[in-house]
């Protein structure tokens, strides 16, 4: 006869054992709700804090203010509210550091996985991958956004040429990591018994790719994703502060940066806010990143 309270307990979710680890993470932790403090902020801020209409005259007279409780953060060489244009200037940033990322985990994912599982494959697209690694990123970008930008802007207009043109600059350039990342991970996985099996009963690849393959290179993408975002802003700040990312209208972390550059000595806190706002996000996602890479692993799951 069977005790009801002796049955065995609910083994947890593997959802569940993550979150656990990542929660003992205090450092992702803090990253997380300091992101989750950011992204709140740059997408529904501009809603709640919006800037005054100011004629020119009136803004010629308040340029370069300190903070106050009119000005929180100070205004610019123009007299534009800088708390406003912080946080406008953080959907920009964010938004490239997303979607530059994604391009560069999908391209990234696919070269990685055609190298590990066809051999043949696998020589001429690690060449190519070390021959990007070989390349020098921010001059190759440079050149890159001097050659097509007025050409892209006259198509689709300034400010949506020059997201899709950094944007894909970006991705196109970050994409080595990932794939050498998901390369030695199906380069493992393509000899696991079940792998083998489904090959032995004559499984096509892309069904033993798609089925076998991809949901265990989840993991390392993950890792590598968060990794990436940070790298995408940084990268954008690099080439805005440079004068050569987005127009002047269109403010940018990174453009903040370069827009307060000459009145930095005597103006100080012009490039502390973005430059605050950057320290802040790529610090946050890299502890994120550290987070998920201990969650995500069994062998540290378990302890």
């Amino acid at each position: 006869m069977t005790d009801a309270t002796s049955a065995p307990p609910k083994p947890a979710s593997a959802a569940r054992e993550i979150w656990h680890q990542f929660r003992t993470h205090k450092g992702a932790l803090f990253g997380l709700i300091v992101l989750g403090i950011l992204i709140t902020a740059v997408l529904i801020g501009p809603y709640l804090w919006v800037p005054e209409k100011l004629s020119v005259a009136q803004a010629i007279k308040l340029k370069n203010q300190g903070p106050s409780l009119r000005f929180p953060l100070g205004t610019d060489q123009l007299g534009r509210d800088m708390l406003a244009r912080v946080l406008l200037a953080g959907r920009v940033s964010l938004a490239v550091g997303l979607v530059a990322m994604g391009i560069a985990i999908v391209f990234g994912t696919l070269i990685g996985t055609l190298a590990g599982y066809f051999r043949r494959l696998d020589g001429p697209l690690m060449r190519v991958t070390d021959m990007f690694l070989a390349l020098p990123l921010i001059p190759l970008l440079l050149v890159m956004v001097m050659l097509f930008r007025d050409r892209i802007a006259g198509m689709i207009g300034p400010e949506l040429g020059a997201f899709t043109l950094i944007v894909f600059a970006i991705g196109i350039t970050s994409w080595m990591a990932t794939a050498r990342i998901v390369r030695g991970e199906v380069l493992t996985l393509k000899e696991r018994e079940y792998v083998l099996a489904s090959r032995s009963i004559g499984a096509r690849p892309s069904r033993i790719i798609r089925r076998h393959i991809l949901p265990n290179v989840v993991s390392p993408v993950m890792v590598a994703a968060t990794l990436g975002v940070a790298e995408a802003i940084i990268t954008e700040s690099v080439l805005s502060f440079l004068g050569l990312g987005f127009p002047p209208d269109f403010p940018t972390w990174g453009r903040l940066l370069y827009d307060g550059l000459q009145y930095m000595q005597v103006y100080p806190e012009r490039v502390v806010w973005p430059g605050l706002a950057i320290s802040l996000t790529v610090l946050s996602v890299n502890y994120i990143g550290d987070g998920l890479r201990d969650a995500l692993d069994p062998r540290i799951r378990g302890r």
